[in-house]
């Protein structure tokens, strides 16, 4: 069945699918039926089968590759970021020890499982994770709020990974703040704040041609941006 052009893709879009039998048929799979996985972490998580099923496919794109073997790895968070960020978060040293403790005995599949349905404390944590996949299922969480992203966008220690997903995502780039943040914040991929620099209005504009913690470049076409717009050019 699965070796029917387009039948494994189609399988693997169906969320109602068993992932018992898209494991069977994941070697049809192209790297556009990959990628519907790859965007529904909560039950590409749940089976292990699967995931080696995805590792030894030929079809997946370099990028697919990668984030297939991010889940395969069992590496526990970074203990030194955990502090880092706990600090930030949670003011009372004992819930915030707590809260550490909890995280460090979690594999990836657990913290997964845990940016998907956690809370907001969890997923602020969570988003800082070094695992690609960890990091993704924050932002596929439906409890994730816009509040949320907003201060994601904003953050100077998250990976530009994250990013670059909060800018690929349509639904998040409805909002202002969501794109002035990113444009502010040094992180952000410098193809992604130049694309989205004519989004913003003339103050944000104007205050950018000042800022020093963002690229020369950046800060360059800011000005050119913002002498255009005065001159009506």
């Amino acid at each position: 069945m699965g070796e029917k052009f387009g039948v494994a893709d189609v399988l693997a879009k169906n969320v109602w699918c068993p992932t018992a039998l898209v494991t069977r048929v994941a070697r049809f799979l192209t790297a556009a039926g990959i990628q519907d996985l790859l965007d529904h972490l909560e039950r590409l998580s749940s089976d292990p089968h699967l995931v080696e099923a995805l590792s030894q496919s030929q079809a997946a794109t370099t990028e697919q590759q990668e984030l297939v073997r991010e889940l395969l790895r069992n590496e526990p968070p970074s203990l030194k970021e955990i502090e880092e960020a706990a600090a930030e978060i949670e003011p009372d040293p004992v819930k915030r020890e707590t809260m550490m403790q909890k995280l460090t005995r979690l594999n990836v599949v657990e913290r997964i499982i845990l940016a998907l349905k956690g809370g907001r404390e969890e997923r602020m944590l969570l988003v800082r994770d070094r695992n690609k996949m960890v990091q993704r299922a924050v932002l596929q969480s439906p409890r994730l709020t816009d509040s949320e992203v907003e201060s994601f966008a904003a953050m100077p220690n998250v990976t530009s990974d994250v990013l670059r997903l909060i800018a690929l995502n349509r639904v998040f780039m409805k909002s202002y703040a969501i794109i002035r943040n990113l444009v502010k914040n040094p992180k952000t991929p410098l193809d992604i704040t130049l694309h989205a620099l004519p989004r913003l209005n003339a103050t944000d504009l104007r205050i950018l041609t000042t800022n020093k913690n963002v690229p020369d470049t950046l800060r360059n076409a800011a000005f050119k941006l913002h002498r255009s717009r005065r001159s009506g050019g």
